[in-house]
């Protein structure tokens, strides 16, 4: 099912894009699903390949807030091994860039057979693939993408007004002079959102290897980390600068920035999945990709801005990202055995642990901190101290104002009787 949107595309002159109109763009049902659409075209593609794919649904709930997330897993011959690789993908965090979930849908294509990526030989690739296990979340923001669909094309936010991709516990809350709560919002507490909630299980559960949060609104490959103006030291960070190098010559034209999303984007992010995974995950190689921007949109065309509106460019987004992932693919082993080279850990250290998965649990606000990480209580413990302090000088400013203010009342008050009774 596709949405009831029309956008009128241009159509293409030798094989060239057509050239933005002034008009503000909308969906265009001939190029984009449903969100719902979208994940019941996973559901088919999962039920024609069991042999490659399965999924499952995870549920959380705050209060009367309840989310939903489809997890799909890729693995070849459907054993399990605890010698392969593996790799989190995730699309579809803010619901206003839909072409991240089209990008989703066609690399599960991809990997289960019925698409062929041009210049790809599929024995290459299924030997590849033999040594992995990937776990792609098409859409993590379900709820957003239905206030997008309604006509709120600006909207990245969840379905209560929260940005998942502020409501991870590094550096939580912290806010910077440029600060929009439109925009940025990070929630009551970290992980009060059951959409990072989920998310947070599966990464601790599945502990992957590489971890990609897909994005759009430009065209970068960033590494650790969003809330610094720095990128992590050491042989990982070695190797994952490699790597997106890599990707930016052989797949983003040399034209994608590359570095740490807050050294490189302009304004640094808190409370961000991509340095929760390298911090607290331990994820050796963790990215965001940003995929596609039209940086000469207006800021009220939203979806022009996060969105390709016209098939050819559609068409060489889905082409480019999903080559860039088949690279990623490729190259696993030996970038990952590097690292581990490197700091001398044995490979036992990183395989997944056993925690328990209720999927369809409640959580209230503080319910959502059951935290795996003795690390990670530090830090919230850290950042819980600084917000009552701070809320401790501001209540105890106020009781010195009012305190002040009673004591100059009274003493203007006691003057005015003493006038009054002298006759002054």
């Amino acid at each position: 099912m596709l949405i009831s949107l029309s956008l009128q595309v241009i159509s293409t002159v030798n094989g060239s894009p057509p050239r933005n109109s002034s008009a503000i763009a909308s969906i265009d049902p001939h190029l984009y699903h449903t969100g719902d659409g979208l994940i019941q075209e996973v559901k088919e593609l999962v039920g024609r390949h069991p042999e490659r794919l399965t999924m499952e649904t995870w549920k959380s709930r705050n209060k009367s807030y309840f989310a939903e997330i489809l997890i799909v897993t890729f693995n070849h011959g459907g054993h399990e091994n605890p010698d392969k690789y593996r790799i989190l993908l995730s699309f579809g965090q803010h619901g206003r860039e839909l072409i991240t979930s089209e990008v989703a849908l066609r690399l599960l294509g991809i990997l289960c057979g019925e698409y062929v990526l041009p210049g790809v030989d599929p024995t290459s690739l299924n030997h590849a693939l033999e040594k992995l296990v990937i776990k792609i979340v098409p859409m993590e923001n379900l709820n957003g993408r239905k206030l997008v669909e309604a006509g709120d094309l600006c909207e990245r936010r969840n379905g209560r007004g929260v940005d998942i991709n502020r409501n991870w516990s590094v550096d939580w809350g912290k806010k910077e002079k440029d600060y929009d709560p439109y925009e940025e919002n990070p929630g009551s507490a970290p992980f009060s959102e059951p959409e990072a909630q989920i998310m947070r299980k599966l990464s601790h559960s599945f502990r992957p290897h590489i971890w990609a949060n897909v994005h759009s609104g430009m065209e970068a490959l960033f590494m650790p980390y969003d809330h610094l103006n720095t990128t992590p030291k050491g042989i990982a960070s070695q190797v994952m600068r490699s790597m997106l190098q890599h990707l930016n010559h052989l797949h983003c034209h040399d034209k994608c920035m590359v570095g740490s999303g807050g050294g490189s984007v302009g304004y640094l992010a808190h409370g961000t999945a991509t340095d929760y995974m390298y911090d607290i995950v331990k994820v050796p190689m963790a990215f965001t990709f940003e995929i596609y921007g039209d940086l000469d949109a207006s800021n009220k065309d939203c979806f022009r801005m996060f969105n390709p509106i016209d098939a050819f460019t559609y068409n060489q987004v889905l082409h480019d990202w999903c080559s860039a992932f088949i690279s990623i693919f490729a190259n696993t082993p030996h970038r990952i055995q590097g690292i581990i080279a490197g700091k001398g850990t044995k490979t036992g250290e990183m395989e997944p642990r056993n925690v328990h998965m209720d999927q369809d649990s409640k959580w209230e606000d503080r319910k959502a901190l059951v935290l795996v990480d003795s690390g990670e209580w530090l830090d919230l413990a850290r950042q819980e101290l600084r917000t009552y302090v701070k809320f401790f000088a501001i209540s105890s400013a106020l009781l010195i104002f009012f305190f002040c203010f009673r004591m100059s009342k009274g003493k203007a008050e006691s003057q005015l009787r003493k006038m009054s009774t002298t006759g002054i």
